[in-house]
């Protein structure tokens, strides 16, 4: 089955291991083990939607009330292009996020009642590409395409190299002996290799000697050598490779045990399994060097530590010892001034494993509270339908709860209709009372809140309430949750004139707000005397101060009670603060603007990238103790102290795309930093040499190291840069990830856009070392985790 040619694969390189035949001869036989012929899944095959799927089905594509257009969509052959008739385009089933039911969308949900629920469904895609909002003629059509795209992404991303090959439908469809572009493009989709189009058509027409659109057997074995052509993965299966032709089981166990990872013969059996495409090698367990170098550039090879895309760390300890992903403004899509307020950012949040998400609430027309930025331009949208979106998307990433957190501005009749809606459209979810009688010592855990949603805002507090019964208010707290408040002050003019000062709240809100109450911050003294359950809003610069003056009295503050940290009110274009000064003193919910893209979101996102993205992380232990020393503005020889050796290589990058698409001379001149984020001692960067015109394959071979004092709290981040001679270098791609998740051993970064979707096929090829006390280590976390144990 595996040829390009009449010789047979495995007779090859079994003569090339018996005479030891130079690499370059064993190399062009090992191209041979790509397959060009692969059959579809008798499965695939047998699925009704699938098939439904292949006959096609008219449609409506909807952009608004007035837009809505007629398209022809069918899947075709390969199972992994829906192909439009009416436009001549496609989109690939890899490219798809998500399918949603129904009207779920912002255009949908506007044509609610005029177009049947029933028949539409909505395609988002991966990135910046817009959503593909369609109206079926019936609803057993749009269950069909619905199951249909789902069950084709799932069945995608749970196969492996192997199984891609022997099930998708032969690449070469007429069965000619040629490929043309599109069906080889298309076995580049089947065996997961991922090109940029610029180059996948210039190396296809580089290789048509003929001239003719089609590559024939000879033709395509080029193709196939310039595409896995990598010397510096070369030299590394060189080095653990006896006879330079093939790893032998025991070879590349070997490879793994350097690397840090599982280095048992069962192990790499099972890799050889996985990405060895040449039968014979297959089935003799030997990898060859396209096996090596498929297993090299594939998710398990990845930088981070694959253990950490579970949930891994103890989730029983209280809410106030975790980080929690927590978004500013959530509904806004863009600025703070005139920007759409939208259900959508709080879909894209909560998809992000954000766990504490804002709603400013303010009164609407005929009763219905609405969510929006007041007193600005921006639009409004219904607090019914917001709430509506985050019960049906709250837990489909994460199992853990939930934070509302009401910024309330509405009156107290339509405080009272909130808390309606959030009872009747929450259901059970809504947590709306403690979970024991008894006043707890500490807050519970995310275990046992699991599935829940909390209300965080303001709550009546008993010896005020006969207060509000003479007319005056129910709650000394400011109007804004989001202002802060000095105590005595507020207390004083609620005496003299409490209708002034502050604004009368609900008894059914007020219900339901159980371990989040929010109170204006009174200083740190009598800190084991507040009660676990309030907590206080701090603006970046309140934060700032608290830091600079006190911070080893935040951080035990943070032990026991939630801290969210917002951003200052003179960021009009939605713009970020760093959040890791924040994070080091222990503060939870660091909101952030997720609408924005740029370096705090970079880090919000690797803050946030291990423990199966759930939202929370686990602080360290220096964070939770009330009797804590870190003091994160002087961290040298305290808690959490343990001096590491950071030694990072970047060898390489692969497939860079290009900066200014307009200009079809411009080519990337290529560079790299690597920062450090943590503690401010630790705080660093360093970079690359540029490389000149190269955006394909640059090779830097550069080396930078540093000192890590506080490593449980740094974050990583590669940023690839354009340089430019004449202005500030362009942005080309990053990624950040925790120390603590770092790899050792030869990876593969895989790059992420400014939006922090993927900007595949583009990585970075490095080698990363860690020294712990003169010692290298081969796996951070546990090394790390036995020094302080003897520490």
């Amino acid at each position: 089955m595996l040829a390009f040619s009449s010789k047979h694969v495995g007779s090859e390189v079994q003569t090339s291991l018996q005479m030891k035949r130079s690499r370059e001869c064993c190399v062009e036989d090992d191209l041979m083990a790509v397959s060009l012929n692969v059959d579809m899944a008798v499965s695939l095959l047998d699925n009704e939607d699938v098939r439904v799927m292949m006959q096609g089905c008219s449609m409506v594509k909807i952009r608004s009330s007035r837009w809505q257009k007629s398209r022809n969509l069918r899947l075709l052959d390969d199972g992994l292009t829906v192909w439009c008739e009416s436009t001549k385009s496609s989109l690939a089933v890899t490219e798809v996020e998500c399918v949603r039911e129904g009207c779920q969308s912002e255009a949908l949900r506007q044509l609610s009642g005029s177009v049947p629920e029933g028949q539409c469904f909505t395609v988002v895609f991966r990135g910046a590409r817009k959503s593909l909002d369609l109206l079926c003629p019936c609803e057993d059509e749009a269950r069909h395409w619905v199951r249909g795209l789902r069950t084709l992404k799932e069945h995608v991303a749970n196969m492996s190299q192997k199984q891609k090959l022997d099930q998708y439908p032969r690449a070469d469809q007429n069965q000619d002996g040629k490929m043309s572009y599109d069906e080889v493009k298309r076995l580049l989709q089947m065996i997961n290799i991922d090109l940029s189009e610029q180059y996948a058509r210039s190396l296809f027409k580089r290789c048509d000697r003929s001239g003719d659109g089609r590559l024939d057997h000879v033709e395509i074995e080029e193709f196939c050598r310039e595409l896995l052509r990598r010397p510096e993965l070369d030299a590394v299966f060189r080095h653990y490779s006896s006879n330079g032709c093939v790893l032998a089981t025991a070879e590349l166990r070997d490879f793994l045990g350097d690397q840090g990872e599982d280095a048992s013969l069962n192990h790499a059996q099972s890799l050889i399994l996985t990405y060895e495409l040449n039968d014979w090698a297959q089935k003799n367990q030997f990898m060859t060097q396209n096996g090596f170098t498929m297993y090299m550039l594939s998710r398990e090879n990845d930088v981070v530590n694959p253990d950490h895309a579970r949930v891994y760390q103890d989730m029983s300890y209280p809410l106030a010892h975790y980080f929690i992903s927590s978004s500013h403004n959530t509904y806004l899509t863009k600025d703070q001034v005139t920007s759409a307020s939208s259900t959508e950012p709080y879909i894209r949040a909560l998809n992000q494993g954000c766990r504490c998400v804002e709603l400013d609430c303010w009164d609407g027309d005929k009763g219905e509270p609405v969510i929006y930025h007041g007193h600005t331009l921006t639009s409004k949208v219904p607090f019914k339908e917001v709430i509506e979106t985050i019960a049906q998307y709250a837990f489909k990433v994460s199992p853990y709860p939930l934070i509302l957190s009401l910024e309330n501005h509405c009156s107290v009749e339509q405080q009272a209709v909130m808390a309606k809606h959030l009872r009747t459209i929450l259901g059970n979810k809504l947590l709306t009372k403690p979970l024991s009688a008894q006043p707890p010592k500490d807050l519970p855990s995310p275990e046992e809140l699991k599935g829940r949603i909390l209300v965080k805002g303001k709550k009546q507090i008993p010896h005020l309430g006969q207060l509000g019964k003479a007319g005056s208010c129910a709650s000394f707290s400011s109007s804004s949750e989001d202002e802060p408040a000095n105590h005595h002050s507020i207390f004083f003019y609620v005496c003299i004139c409490p209708s002034q000062v502050c604004s009368k709240l609900s008894p059914e809100l007020s219900e339901l707000v159980v371990y989040c109450r929010s109170v204006p911050f009174r200083g740190f003294e009598n800190a084991s005397e507040k009660p676990p359950n309030e907590m206080s809003s701090f603006s970046e610069n309140e934060a700032h101060r608290l830091i600079k003056d006190s911070g080893k009295l935040f951080v035990r503050h943070n032990s026991r009670q939630l801290s969210r940290i917002y951003p200052s009110g003179q960021r009009l274009q939605s713009s970020n603060y760093d959040p890791q000064e924040m994070w080091n003193a222990g503060c939870q919910m660091v909101a952030l603007n997720f609408q924005t893209p740029g370096e705090q979101m970079d880090l919000n996102q690797g803050r946030f990238l291990h423990n199966g993205r759930c939202g929370y992380i686990l602080k360290p232990g220096f964070l939770c103790s009330p009797t804590s020393d870190f003091n994160p503005e002087n961290t040298g020889g305290g808690p959490g102290h343990i001096p590491t050796q950071l030694t990072i290589r970047i060898i390489s990058a692969q497939q860079l795309p290009k900066i200014n698409t307009e200009k079809a001379s411009s080519i990337v001149d290529p560079q790299v930093w690597v920062e450090i984020h943590g503690v401010a001692i630790d705080n660093a960067r360093n970079k690359t040499q540029r490389i000149d015109n190269n955006g394909f394959n640059p090779r830097w071979d550069c080396t930078l190291s540093f000192q890590l004092q506080v490593p449980e709290l740094a974050l990583v981040r590669f940023v690839v840069e354009d340089h430019d001679h004449t202005a500030k270098n362009d942005f080309v791609g990053q990624f950040t990830l925790p120390f603590m998740s770092l790899r050792t051993g030869y990876r593969h970064v895989h790059l992420l856009k400014a939006d922090g979707s993927s900007l595949s096929p583009s990585t970075l090829f490095i080698h990363v070392k860690v020294t712990l006390k003169g010692v290298p280590i081969k796996t951070v976390s546990e090394r790390i985790a036995l020094a302080k144990r003897k520490a």
